[in-house]
């Protein structure tokens, strides 16, 4: 049995117009110890998909009825909010975007840490202060001691979110959610950051979600990932097979705009047309706008791509949500990017 399994999770947002759909039956599992990427352009539905395991969205979101979040054998959706206490920022951990946004700017470093043990915890100040120097020193932040008086803008960019990476691992959770770890930082500190929180996971065998849209991470981070699109998973399976082998336009479109796909001295792949509005889904499979291979080359629109979803099929390691892959005619991107081995 999966340490996390999520099960036809429907998220939704209550709005006047009526309501609109920003998760519409997405399903993945994480084993312990496991590292899971999920990808895709703004708006895809990545960052609703992480908030919603945590129950952390915001009015007028709300996760639906039929949706399922089970994590080590207990149904989350429709906890309480004091039972959910027991699981956040405990059991499962969450590391934000923005450092500052998640740091309190007038409390100390250690203030903030030991209030969080002491949140969950029955431990004195004292006791509370030895376990943040030692997250701290496990974060590899150097002169720890000294850290834990300091206040966030007294720390450099990459400090602070290394700050957060130790603030998530207080309570030696068993997943950590890391949504978009390394945005505002440098491409040098970046690289830091990430190789730390894999070292991090592999030696606490901490299950990992890392959320980003960046295919050269999560190629050398993570085991499996999913690929979503207008709230919906699109491919999911094996990072290596994805990468190496993408079957749908989608994930191959992600691919051959990676900058290393250009020639030199040309410009940049891209996929035309943009992320739908949430409000506004094409019908048929959502893509199919901006697919290259939606319309047959006598000129007449792909028979399904139009007027019917394609349902998420094949094998559980290798799964594809597209027309063209259901009739054995999937076409291969000229080229793809190489995987790097997943560590």
């Amino acid at each position: 049995m999966a340490l996390l399994d999520v099960n036809h999770l429907d998220v939704r947002f209550a709005l006047r117009r009526g309501d609109v759909q920003a998760l519409r039956d997405v399903c993945f599992s994480l084993d312990k110890g496991e590292r899971l990427g999920i990808v895709g352009e703004s708006g895809a539905g990545k960052s609703v998909a992480a908030f919603s395991l945590l129950n952390l969205i915001a009015k007028p979101g709300y996760i639906a009825n039929g949706s399922h979040i089970v994590f080590d054998g207990e149904e989350l959706v429709g906890l309480s909010d004091r039972a959910l206490r027991r699981i956040r920022g405990h059991r499962m951990s969450m590391i934000f975007q923005d450092p500052m946004m998640t740091l309190n700017p007038v409390l100390s470093i250690g203030e903030q840490m030991i209030e969080c043990l002491k949140a969950h915890r029955r431990i004195s100040k004292r006791e509370a202060r030895k376990v943040a120097l030692e997250k701290l020193q496990l974060a590899q932040i150097p002169a720890p001691e000294a850290r834990l008086d300091q206040y966030p803008h007294e720390l450099s960019g990459g400090m602070r979110q290394r700050v957060i990476i130790a603030i998530a691992l207080l309570l030696d959770p068993d997943i950590i959610i890391a949504d978009e770890p390394t945005t505002a930082l440098d491409v040098t500190i970046q690289a830091e950051v990430m190789a730390l929180l894999l070292d991090l996971c592999e030696k606490q065998d901490v299950g990992l979600i890392l959320i980003t849209h960046d295919l050269g991470v999560v190629s050398q981070v993570t085991e499996r990932m999913l690929v979503m699109y207008a709230g919906r998973v699109i491919e999911q399976g094996p990072t290596r097979e994805i990468i190496n082998n993408p079957l749908h336009p989608y994930t191959q479109g992600l691919i051959q705009a990676l900058p290393q796909m250009a020639t030199p001295g040309s410009r940049l792949n891209q996929i035309p047309g943009s992320m739908p509005s949430l409000d506004k889904l094409p019908s048929g499979c959502a893509f199919h706008p901006r697919c290259p291979f939606a319309t047959l080359d006598d000129g007449r629109p792909r028979p399904g791509c139009r007027d019917q979803v394609p349902p998420l099929t094949g094998a559980d390691a290798r799964q594809v949500s597209c027309h063209m892959v259901a009739e054995n005619k999937p076409v291969q991107a000229d080229q793809s990017a190489p995987a790097k081995e997943a560590h």
